[in-house]
């Protein structure tokens, strides 16, 4: 009879996440999430600074960016921040498959 081999599920996240980091693939959910953070701590930024500097606003730049975004009441914030974050996760989505196709294509071979 084989043996059964029983781990843990963040045992298996762990070790398919080190594989994937091994073969030089990137994890879509990774990129998606750092970007969209990324993105959204950003817009936040820019909001303050424009709140801060309002003779260095930006705010006319963020309108055609982000429909919906009207300058500025919690709701438009609120929404600025979704847009971002979906932003993220639009690149995400067409970026990482895209990198881990080529990556394949042109791994170096024998090493």
């Amino acid at each position: 009879m084989p043996k059964t081999i029983t781990a843990h599920p963040h045992e298996l996240s762990s070790d398919t996440h080190h594989r994937a980091r091994e073969s030089g693939r990137i994890s879509i959910p990774a990129l998606g999430t750092s970007l969209g953070l990324f993105f959204a701590i950003t817009f936040t930024l820019c909001v303050l600074f424009d709140l801060w500097v309002p003779s260095m606003a930006m705010n006319s730049l963020w309108a055609p960016l982000l429909p919906g975004f009207t300058w500025i009441s919690w709701s438009s914030f609120l929404l600025g921040l979704v847009e971002t974050f979906a932003y993220g996760w639009y690149i995400a989505l067409i970026f990482a498959p895209l990198y881990n196709y080529f990556s394949r294509i042109f791994r170096p071979q024998g090493g």
